[in-house]
């Protein structure tokens, strides 16, 4: 059931948290948690010196941390100082680093003791007024986390009640091109818990979940941050995932609700082919970021016992837009269902006509979880948002019931000789295979054909027979789908929410 009191400023859940359960752990890393009370108090103090140190209402506030409970007081202080928060991958290249800071103008940035240097190599090459705060003891009267969040300051959190204006700034992947900062609000993001994370999938105060979810993209920002604020729940966040420490994590029966990608759900299900892997107190697992394959999804229930509920976010909608339930019917492979207050279409790239059942087109979406659009980028922005739906650049299908399966995206399709073949449709078909650890299909060129589609495999062992991968393809698929070539790589590069950056493999062979 839709929870509309869970749409509410920063400020507010915190103090309604904070008075129902002041010493209940709400946020743990592997050093150290933070009680629903402390993280009133500590995050007050932060944004009161981010105020007095010139931090205006709607100036840009970086975060450049690692996965940790800093990371979120982080960004419950910037808010609660009128400033918008703008997450930054902590392995990100010091050119990435200068885009961010400089296209959204970043009056500060919080980040740890160790890179601070770096960031003010940074600022002074590029000649940017940047405000360092790094994490760790400092001089008295010096930027610091630690010391600001510890004590009052001279001015007040201004705690801004207006949750339709933009609070984050998230930047894509970037998979495809420059990475556009998608500029979300309270009520973007809070939307989806009401919508989705609390009524379907029953998240609430007496949930601990773990994560491995890299926090500066929208899939954790919102379940593994906002969502565990605005229900009261609690959570241990991993720095990095480790499939030894998760299966650790996870052994001790202390979780209820283990989000994550489809690759570490491959993992898990590897680790559990060569011993022993229990998921006790586990009440559920989360999937979402990429796309989870059916015969993978239902292998993993049937090994550990524990529904695994896929879904389908985006960035621009706040993440998710449509969500299985442990409950009532599901399909696997399909992401299920539109959650509460979205409308969702699939139409014909072209003609934008609505696709009957069963047909394959582009997914639009309209509703409350919107972006206001990209930040300093109203070109594309137009292309994306028109009429208030905003044009995914995902294919997916809908059977009779509504149940949505996405089959690729547009910019990724394969055009072999007039004919289109989506990617994940072969890689599917490849992962079924026990000798495959993992796979990727990319569009390769082709001198009469235009595109045909290579193979990337991960080998499970040494014991690795191309002929076999080519026969089970033409067993399964049509004929022109059958991968022409295949190449054996270590690694298949992946985005934090687990899309894979199929442009890195065309780079390998072209």
């Amino acid at each position: 059931m839709f929870q509309l009191d869970l749409i509410a400023p920063i400020g507010d859940l915190l103090g309604r948290q904070a008075a129902k359960a002041a010493t209940k752990i709400a946020y743990q890393d592997a050093t150290r948690g933070v009680t629903y009370g402390d993280l009133q108090h500590r995050t007050r103090n932060l944004a009161g010196h981010l105020a007095d140190n010139g931090v205006q209402s709607g100036d840009c506030v970086a975060i450049l941390l690692p996965n940790s409970v800093n990371w979120v007081e982080s960004c419950f202080g910037i808010v609660r100082a009128g400033g918008i928060a703008v997450p930054i991958s902590i392995e990100a290249s010091e050119s990435e680093i200068l885009y961010r800071l400089t296209d959204a103008k970043c009056r500060a940035v919080i980040t740890t003791a160790a890179i601070a240097t770096t960031v003010r190599t940074i600022a002074a090459t590029a000649k940017i007024d940047l405000l360092v705060v790094p994490t760790g003891p400092a001089e008295e009267g010096d930027a610091s986390f630690d010391n600001w969040s510890q004590s009052p300051a001279p001015a007040p959190a201004r705690d801004p009640l207006d949750i339709d204006a933009t609070a984050f700034i998230v930047y894509t992947s970037g998979t495809t091109g420059q990475p556009k900062g998608v500029q979300l609000s309270l009520r973007n993001l809070l939307w989806v818990t009401a919508a989705c994370w609390s009524p379907i999938l029953g998240l609430n105060d007496q949930d601990k979940l773990l994560s491995p979810l890299p926090l500066y993209h929208s899939y954790a920002l919102n379940l593994t941050v906002i969502s565990i604020l605005a229900t009261g729940a609690s959570i241990h966040l991993m720095e990095k995932y480790s499939t030894r420490e998760a299966v650790d994590l996870l052994g001790s029966g202390d979780f209820t609700i283990f989000p994550a990608v489809p690759t570490i759900f491959h993992y898990l299900l590897d680790t559990a082919r060569n011993g022993q892997v229990t998921l006790p107190g586990i009440r559920a697992c989360v999937t979402a970021g990429a796309i989870m394959a059916g015969t993978a999804n239902a292998e993993f229930e049937a090994n550990f016992g524990v529904p695994l509920l896929d879904g389908y976010g985006i960035t621009e909608t706040a993440t998710m837009v449509t969500m299985n339930s442990a409950t009532g019917g599901r399909i696997m492979g399909s992401c299920g269902l539109p959650i509460h207050g979205l409308a969702v279409r699939i139409v014909d790239p072209v003609t934008l006509k609505d696709c009957a059942p069963g047909e394959e087109g582009e997914l639009i979406v309209r509703g409350p979880s919107v972006m206001a659009g990209y930040l300093n980028k109203p070109e594309e922005t137009a292309k994306a948002l028109r009429d208030g739906w905003y044009h995914s650049g995902d294919l997916a299908c809908a059977d009779a019931n509504g149940f949505l399966t996405i089959t690729g995206r547009i910019k990724e399709l394969i055009i072999r000789g007039g004919q289109n073949i989506a990617p994940a449709e072969i890689e599917e078909v490849v992962q079924t295979l026990d000798i495959v650890l993992d796979c990727a299909v990319v569009g390769l060129p082709h001198a009469h054909l235009g595109e045909v589609p290579g193979l990337f495999i991960i080998p499970r062992d040494k014991e690795f027979d191309e002929a076999v991968v080519i026969d089970h393809c033409r067993a399964h698929l049509s004929s022109y789908k059958v991968p022409q070539v295949i190449h054996i790589v270590t690694e298949i590069p992946r985005t934090g929410s687990g899309k894979i950056i199929r442009y890195k493999l065309r780079e390998l062979v072209s």
